[in-house]
């Protein structure tokens, strides 16, 4: 999104350069210099947002040489927004709600089955819905985002989490597994407008040294929606035989989450701003500065299939994203498979993973943050998600679900915990695409392994086991840790950032206001030595 009109950005641009012109009558006269535009719409630079411009144009963005402009949006003032952990948390609540209805109906699997009279490969795809949907809705979601901004999509998202929630109280007779599905279905759609926010959130909201974090906390809704939602339906809903009974408790679980969906699409409507009035980094400043109305949609994606570590990050996330989707998706047929009648503790398995999942993302989050190690990170975390799945096929039927518990957790802890990473890197790599085309490709992704991961694993645990189907899984996860080794650590973002020193959050910026502006007064020079 552009933060002004061109108009008014060529206003500016001429503005500032007039204002820094006028200190030299003998730069002023010179046609070359004074008819030339600003560099923020010069045609060169607008066309492409590539971050291959030179140095003075990444320090200096149109319009900064006047922090105080009298637009509705000053691209010189680096200041984060006090609204933006609001913003993060509001989303990571409605994200949270989804995710929940993602898994519900898979991690009581066989009482579905039994109240709809539907098999095992009809409940899945109540949760395959969710990756299916995604696929074809990918690019053109996408678009929306780019074209109407963060609002409209978060309004659209929990609009229709919203919708779906209350479809599925239509469901409550065993006859009616079609409305179930049709509910399973909106809210699968919803997921669309909410898989690729995370990283745009924190890009437009958050400052250079917290967009690791602020992706984590993003992330970390949806996978505590997951937790939610492998702990609550077990005790919400038991395992018996009286259909109306089961009806009753069932219609509970459904009217819990609509209420759940209904207040956070209020919260939405609230909270909900599409952009702070100061960008809160350089390289946010700067991608706003080089943001073009009329840039091809399809051409950044072309870019970004041309860029050969991006295309290895969507493979390797891809598989590490589709294992976890399909471990979850199945999780509750492996327990009862080896322990029957566990149908709690296998919800309580689901949880261990994801609560374990966050933590891991959470420190990765901070970590990165510390020390911008993306790729060494990447690898670490990815290789022992493999090591944790080879020990969870190892202990799964070993008879003591206490053994589960730790290495399933173990397990989650790096799997999930990847999660976020691999958003955080996608921007590095991509800079400065937009975001949500860049995690929504990581996402179909995940979308597409998760299709075909859940359906083989599926069919492989009904014909020969459970450790053959995760044998299957470690090795693609195998792959995946081959094939992130050869990602080279190309840090976009961060080289934008250091092209001029990150300002302070808002609480810390008048300690240091006469060094901005120091900084701040040096920047025209720079321009102007390359005009000339």
């Amino acid at each position: 999104m552009v933060n002004e009109e061109p108009n008014q950005q060529e206003r500016d641009g001429t503005a500032s350069q007039t204002s820094a012109l006028g200190e030299n009558p003998s730069l002023s006269a010179h046609p070359s210099v004074s008819a030339r535009p600003s560099v923020s719409i010069h045609p060169s630079v607008s066309a492409h947002r590539s971050s291959s411009a030179h140095p003075s144009t990444l320090a200096q963005p149109s319009g900064s040489a006047h922090p105080s402009s009298s637009g509705p949006e000053d691209l010189g003032v680096i200041k984060v927004s006090k609204r933006r952990w609001a913003v993060v948390l509001v989303f990571s609540c409605y994200s949270m709600c989804n995710a929940f209805q993602w898994i519900q109906y898979s991690s009581i699997n066989n009482i579905f089955m039994n109240f709809y009279g539907v098999s095992a490969f009809a409940i899945d795809w109540l949760s395959m819905c969710y990756m299916l949907t995604y696929i074809p809705l990918l690019l053109p979601v996408a678009w929306l985002l780019e074209k109407f901004g963060l609002r409209t999509i978060a309004l659209t998202g929990s609009a229709l989490n919203c919708l779906g929630a209350w479809v599925k109280l239509g469901s409550l007779k065993p006859h009616l597994f079609p409305v179930t599905l049709l509910g399973q279905v909106i809210c699968s759609v919803a997921q669309v407008f909410i898989l690729g926010m995370p990283s745009r959130i924190a890009s437009v909201w958050f400052g250079a040294n917290e967009v690791s974090t602020a992706c984590s906390v993003a992330v970390f809704g949806n996978q505590l929606g997951i937790a939610i939602g492998f702990l609550v339906p077990p005790v919400l809903v038991p395992n018996i035989k009286d259909q109306d009974k089961l009806a009753y408790h069932i219609s509970i679980m459904f009217y819990i989450i609509a209420g759940v969906a209904t207040l956070l699409f209020i919260l939405v409507i609230i909270v909900f701003k599409e952009k702070p009035k100061h960008p809160p980094s350089r390289a946010q400043s700067l991608s706003y500065a080089l943001a073009s109305p009329d840039a091809s949609y399809l051409s950044s994606i072309v870019r970004l299939f041309k860029n050969l570590n991006f295309v290895l990050l969507i493979i390797t996330y891809g598989l590490n994203a589709g294992a976890f989707y399909a471990l979850s998706t199945l999780l509750n047929r492996m327990v009862i498979l080896h322990y029957p009648g566990e149908e709690v503790n296998a919800g309580r398995i689901g949880l261990t993973i994801v609560i374990s999942g966050m933590l891991g993302a959470m420190i990765s989050g901070i970590w990165l943050d510390r020390t911008k190690t993306y790729k060494e990170t990447t690898l670490v975390v990815y290789i022992m998600a493999l090591v944790g799945m080879v020990v969870y096929t190892l202990t799964l039927n070993l008879g003591h679900l206490w053994v589960v518990f730790i290495t399933a957790g173990a397990m989650g802890f790096f799997m999930t915990g990847y999660l976020p990473l691999g958003f955080e890197f996608a921007v590095e790599l991509t800079y400065p695409e937009s975001e949500g085309i860049s995690s929504g490709l990581l996402n179909m992704s995940a979308q597409v392994f998760g299709i075909i991961f859940t359906i083989s694993q599926g069919q492989i645990i009904d014909n020969y086991g459970t450790r053959p189907g995760n044998i299957f899984l470690c090795v693609f996860l195998t792959l995946g840790a081959v094939l992130t080794a050869f990602i080279r650590a190309d840090l976009r973002r961060q080289k934008a950032n250091k092209e001029t020193p990150e300002n302070k959050p808002a609480e810390e910026e008048e300690e240091e206001e006469e060094e901005e502006e120091s900084k701040t007064s040096k920047a025209p020079t720079s321009v102007l030595e390359e005009h000339l």
